[in-house]
């Protein structure tokens, strides 16, 4: 059977697959060698796509429950559409328009990002629209704008290649972004004299193990390690005071906060040696081509957006930026969380990177969308956490969450399942069922997945593919656009949402980013089939754009780059003699998200079939446990029981635990059992990789009821 070609629906990384379908199923997934992002190569997970597609937990049709103590039973989809818009109607009308909440994902395609948030912001008059991108990054999003101008990470893979100093900050790219942790494997294997890599992470990982110099901070102190690191390139004349004569300002202001940081106080709040620190400074401000890559480690933090802003400073200090091999590259957690932010897919932001505070924005957007001036709400919605926090007080009352399983994602696990519980009305459009957040459900609404839609995602490098519908889904599940076109038109709204292809969304939604940071008014379906460009790609003939900034001129008022002065600042959560040590949390290679599809694939799921708990020796010591061991560890607001992994990899006074697994798989395997909802001032991500926790040897495997499902646990 001949293949055809679309993108990976895991990661941010976005490799092309070539994918052979026989008799109407995915029979085969491999990677494109035509593909510019990935070249071919694939990782594990995406090998392992065919199993997920046609399960048992696969959502086949419209269910509804006509109270929440009965049981969700299937209906036609006219029942459910009509019964999601009533519902949707009343809120507003008994609460108006900011009772009710809008929760996606970067799992879905630019046109249904577009549409969703269209008919939120635009129609129900609602800017409490908010993604699963609010975790993931959201601080990258906001770090670029503040200093640059506007969002967009400005580099490409091919930097990997240019490169002759790659610093990897809060990122286990290995793990978490495999393909392009084996291309920058092969560059330093080609030149392992000329390429420096630094890693910075408190736990050594694979990814650890190719560096040069791994400068194992103590978690949350990254702004100290980088302030410090500029600090010796000032004093060694390591900074390149033309470029930021011409093209910044504000250097003076950051001068000043990293005078205060000389190596031995960078040293003491970041743990690691004076040397170290120094090393690692006179490797990057050395370098020729300097490349900083780095993730979930930096953004989800209650300072993410000051962390990005000392990465900013260290290359706006060397001019280490637009140039090839060298810049800022935030790696994205999701296949399109890159486009959800395009189409305006934050509740803050509206099509083509607009502002909702701006009122000119607000206009335009109005205009287009045909509705009367004024219809946008001109404040921010809540973001992801605080859509939650208002169904816990009763200020939102009802919600609709696309893609997504926030009862299992989401820091504070009980607040979530407390807040779902106490809404008026849930609606859960998914793919599969069950999940942690569809059983709270009062509507589930079968959506069809990867590859049976056609759309368009953008990935980390900027670059969009087309990725064509391969395969019909099963049952009567649907396309999540269709399916929001279809509850707008029984609200009232169907001319507006008259939409007769995915194409003819996409047209309307780039027109909108015109002009813009973001602008790829000059694509549609057609080209992309084609080719797979990088935005910005301005008109039909426009070959698209490999990096940003390449002329020094950037997005803001006056075309110059900002410096941003910041200081270290303690996570919100620091350990005590109750709560000794420091968690934090992360992914695991064969897993992504909350298992929903990687827990669908056999391989998958038993080479990696349960959460660890990975513990230095010296801790391991002190509460008296061995390898192996099970252990509970637990925070202040709950507890994990897992096996315990004892090892020099993690640095004393720290343990990790994947994130995962939710409460489905047992109550007491949740890492987000743990997590606390402090989050970032001006990004609202939360901060998923630090709070304080306690650890003892578990007598049992699971206490009395302990390994039980969550619907036990709730009785």
């Amino acid at each position: 059977m001949p293949e055809a070609a679309t993108l990976c629906p895991y990661c941010g990384v976005g490799c092309g697959l070539l994918v052979e379908v026989r008799d109407g199923r995915v029979a085969r997934v491999r990677g494109d060698p035509a593909h510019p992002s990935s070249l071919g190569d694939v990782c594990a997970k995406a090998v392992h796509l065919p199993p997920t597609l046609r399960t048992n937990e696969r959502l086949l049709y419209p269910q509804l429950r006509s109270r929440r103590d009965s049981v969700l039973s299937r209906v036609p989809w006219e029942l459910a559409v009509r019964t999601v818009a009533e519902r949707l109607g009343q809120s507003v009308a008994e609460h108006g328009s900011d009772a009710i909440a809008v929760y996606a994902s970067g799992q879905l395609t630019t046109e249904e990002y577009y549409v969703a948030s269209k008919l939120a912001k635009g129609f129900l008059r609602t800017n409490n629209f908010d993604t699963n991108s609010r975790l993931c990054m959201a601080s990258a999003a906001a770090g670029y704008t503040r200093s640059l101008g506007a969002d967009g990470p400005p580099c490409s893979y091919d930097d990997l290649d240019a490169a002759d100093c790659v610093f990897l900050i809060g990122t286990n790219t290995a793990d978490c972004h495999p393909v392009l942790f084996k291309r920058l494997r092969r560059r330093k294997a080609a030149a392992p004299d000329a390429v420096g890599v630094l890693v910075a992470d408190p736990r050594w990982t694979e990814t650890a193990d190719l560096s040069d110099l791994h400068l194992s901070l103590r978690p949350g102190s990254d702004v100290a390690l980088l302030n410090g690191m500029l600090h010796v390139l000032s004093r060694e004349g390591l900074v390149d005071r033309a470029f930021i004569a011409a093209h910044t300002n504000g250097w003076a202001d950051v001068e000043r906060v990293i005078a205060e940081y000389p190596p031995a106080r960078a040293a003491s709040i970041s743990g690691l040696g004076e040397e170290s620190i120094v090393a690692a400074a006179r490797r990057f401000g050395r370098a020729r081509r300097a490349l900083t890559l780095w993730s979930m480690g930096v953004n989800q933090s209650r300072s993410g957006t000051d962390k990005i802003a000392a990465i900013l400073n260290l290359h706006l200090a060397t001019g280490q930026i637009g140039r090839a091999g060298a810049g800022p590259f935030s790696l994205t957690g999701q296949p399109n969380a890159m486009g959800g932010r395009e189409t305006g897919g934050l509740a803050h932001l509206l099509p083509g990177y607009r502002s909702i505070e701006d009122a000119q924005a607000r206009s335009d957007v109005e205009r287009h969308w045909g509705v009367e001036p004024g219809t946008i709400a001109p404040r921010p919605g809540r973001a992801a956490l605080e859509i939650f926090e208002g169904l816990a007080t009763g200020e939102i009352r009802a919600i609709w969450i696309l893609g997504t399983n926030p009862a299992a994602s989401m820091p504070d696990t009980d607040l979530v399942e407390r807040a779902l519980r106490q809404a008026d009305f849930v609606v859960v459009q998914d793919a599969y069922h069950p999940t942690e957040t569809t059983r709270f459900a009062d509507v589930l609404l079968p959506a069809a997945q990867w590859p049976e839609k056609a759309g368009v995602m953008t990935n980390s490098e900027r670059r969009l593919t087309y990725l064509p519908r391969l395969a019909s889904p099963p049952g009567e599940a649907l396309p999540d656009a269709e399916i929001v076109a279809r509850v707008a038109a029984a609200m009232g709204w169907k001319a507006s949402f008259a939409y007769e292809s995915a194409a003819e969304i996409f047209d309307e939604f780039a027109a909108l980013t015109a002009g813009r940071p973001c602008d790829y008014s000059g694509l549609d379906h057609a080209r992309l089939r084609a080719a797979s460009p990088q935005w910005p790609v301005p008109t039909p003939a426009h070959p698209g754009s490999s990096r940003l900034y390449a002329d020094g001129i950037f997005p803001t008022s006056d075309g110059r780059a900002r410096f941003v002065p910041v200081e270290h600042a303690e996570p919100a959560e620091l350990p005590d003699t109750a709560f000794p040590l420091t968690l934090t949390t992360g992914r695991v290679r064969d897993h992504w998200h909350t298992l929903t599809r990687t827990g669908q694939a056999p391989a998958l799921r038993t080479r990696t079939p349960e959460p660890i708990v990975e513990l230095n020796g010296a801790d391991a010591q002190r509460a008296g446990v061995h390898d192996g061991d099970f252990v509970e560890i637990a925070s202040r607001r709950g507890k994990l029981i897992a096996q315990c992994r004892v090892t020099s990899a993690i640095r004393e006074g720290v343990c990790f635990v994947p994130f995962h697994w939710g409460r489905r798989f047992g109550f007491y395997k949740s890492a987000n059992n743990l997590t606390l909802g402090a989050r970032d001032p001006l990004s609202h991500q939360p901060e998923l990789k630090a709070c304080a926790a306690r650890l003892r040897r578990a007598e049992h495997p699971y206490p009395q009821g302990g390994d039980q499902s969550p619907q036990a646990a709730d009785q």
